[in-house]
């Protein structure tokens, strides 16, 4: 190196200039230099694409500008090996592709092939070679005379080439191929880092595609309980504003199980419920460096309320199949002593004079087996609830059904039955079993407001009546009422206001249900802290043939 200084300044102050024109060597000097100059440029603009996100086109146009002041050059391409293919990659100019991009060179009888196999560069001048490569005709109809194929490796690993080509067929000066050389080397590292630069942004890509795509939710949290990062799920759950989130609520709600799994370094789980009535499964995992310290933790959150209120669904409808069994036995099993009693009581009283004592006390015992006789009736037809066959039936006869088995319970809580029964209603025509069911459903959800009610007159109105077509049957009370935000509501699965253990939100939902299969319509109006009531629409006679469930 120290030699190649003092040659430079020897040519520079002319000191071996004796035998020589001064000037003309100085001006071949200034050429020389300027020559290195624009190499050290172009091996500069590819050592620029390692450091930034610059193309391989943008890259390749770069070089061959450069390379134009440098020497004679009209076409650059570049070409790597991809799953043991050979396949072209970039052209410039564009114009000058010849082949599409993308497309792969043939192993057999080919320049590129040859430099890449055998390690070495070639130089070839295609005007007068007698030997027959592949990319000889299309070259030559890009008027390319001459081309230079320049092998590239790293870590003595081909990863593909580099062609040079030019209109002009003389060759290339011992120099020119020492610099190209050496650009090819700059080039390889360059490519590496481009591939490696890509590979990482589409794997990051990749990943953040499949963190948002999940539907679950999740955070990540530092030890600070500072969210690192979270998914659309999340944005979408806590209805979070686009530019300035707030995770205040997330991080009251699971404050206490993220710091307990920074402590214990173990997985975490719990049930969370949200104050918008949402339920949500809730696992923490401590994430790890290098150093195996955990710095951050993973927030799964899984939405289960509708999972939750399908199990509590289930859980009732078991619930109430069990009852169903349960009155089906006990009515059965009352018959047989039941029908004694009636029949030695009938014929007792008939060898008794109204005016004997006893026949007062007989005649109540026979009144009160009657009595046990509809309960029982009432029990059987409960428990007989997947038997909806349809057919005429007094709603009228529903209505004392269903009071028989809630008429007692409900005058216990000091709560006043109302009948308004019109004598003259049409029967209409559906599963008597099923409409009793809404009955039931109404009357027992009015009794509910009235317990919560702190009135002394605690009223529930029972009235049936008709006009043209329709039959009506209308359920009243005092009680609470209903907010006018929450009538909407009412009637969706679910939407419920009591407490889990009495209540589902189910009543109102299978009544709608059961109301619409019969072709009619279940109304409400209610005004708070006056109370509520409850219509129930029915055809007269059905024009359609009605569903039957069983």
């Amino acid at each position: 190196m120290l030699e190649d200084k003092q040659e430079m300044i020897a040519l520079l102050t002319g000191v071996k200039s004796s035998k020589k024109n001064y000037y003309t060597e100085l001006k071949t000097t200034v050429q020389q230099l300027r020559k290195k100059n624009i190499q050290l440029e172009i091996i500069n603009e590819v050592m620029k694409s390692m450091k930034i996100d610059m193309s391989l086109d943008e890259m390749l146009q770069n070089v061959l500008d450069k390379l134009k002041g440098l020497l004679l050059c009209d076409r650059l391409s570049l070409l790597l090996l991809q799953n043991s293919e050979l396949i072209l990659t970039n052209v410039y100019p564009e114009e000058n592709r010849g082949l599409k991009i993308n497309s792969a060179i043939p192993n057999r009888k080919s320049l590129y092939w040859s430099a890449l196999l055998n390690k070495q560069i070639i130089f070839h001048q295609l005007l007068d070679s007698s030997e027959d490569f592949f990319e000889h005709e299309y070259l030559l109809d890009l008027q390319i005379h001459s081309v230079i194929v320049l092998p590239i490796f790293i870590k003595n690993k081909g990863i593909g080439v580099l062609s040079i080509g030019r209109q002009d067929p003389s060759e290339w000066g011992h120099d020119d191929l020492l610099f190209l050389e050496q650009l090819t080397d700059h080039l390889a590292v360059s490519i590496e880092n481009t591939q490696l630069y890509h590979e990482v942004v589409r794997g990051k890509q990749q990943w953040e595609d499949t963190f948002k795509a999940v539907d679950d939710m999740i955070i990540v949290f530092d030890k600070n309980l500072n969210v690192l990062q979270f998914n659309d799920s999340v944005r979408s759950f806590f209805q979070l504003k686009e530019h300035s989130p707030s995770f205040a609520i997330l991080r009251k709600e699971c404050k206490s199980i993220i710091e307990e799994t920074f402590r214990s370094q173990r997985t975490g789980y719990r049930d969370i419920f949200f104050e918008n009535n949402s339920i949500c499964e809730t696992y923490t995992y401590p994430v790890q460096n290098h150093q195996h310290r955990v710095y951050g933790v993973i927030l799964y959150l899984k939405d289960v309320t509708e999972k939750r209120k399908m199990e509590a669904q289930l859980l009732h409808s078991g619930k109430l199949a069990a009852i169903g069994e349960m009155a089906a036995g006990i009515a059965h099993e009352l018959n047989s002593p039941l029908t004694a009693i009636l029949g030695n009581s009938q014929l007792l009283l008939r060898n008794k004079a109204k005016d004997d004592p006893s026949y007062i006390l007989l005649n109540d015992i026979k009144n009160c087996g009657d009595r046990c006789k509809r309960i029982i009736k009432s029990l059987l037809t409960f428990s007989r609830q997947d038997e909806y066959i349809f057919g005429a039936f007094s709603l009228n006869e529903g209505i004392n059904q269903v009071l028989n088995l809630l008429r007692y319970q409900i005058e216990k809580n000091e709560i006043m039955i109302i009948l308004e029964l019109d004598e003259d209603l049409p029967e209409i025509e559906g599963s008597q079993q099923q409409i009793e069911q809404i009955i039931i459903n109404l009357i027992l959800n009015a009794r509910d407001a009235l317990e919560v009610s702190d009135k002394g007159n605690k009223e529930i109105t029972i009235i049936s009546s008709h006009q043209e077509d329709e039959v009506q049957l209308t359920v009243k009370d005092n009680g609470i009422g209903i907010e006018e935000n929450r009538l909407s509501e009412i009637f969706h699965p679910f939407h419920t206001t009591k407490e889990a253990e009495k209540g589902t939100g189910l009543g109102l939902s299978v009544s709608f249900g059961i109301a619409n299969a019969h072709g009619g319509k279940l109304e409400v109006s209610s005004i708070v802290e006056e109370g509520s009531t409850f219509t129930l629409r029915l055809p007269s006679h059905l024009s359609y043939e009605p569903e039957v469930e069983g």
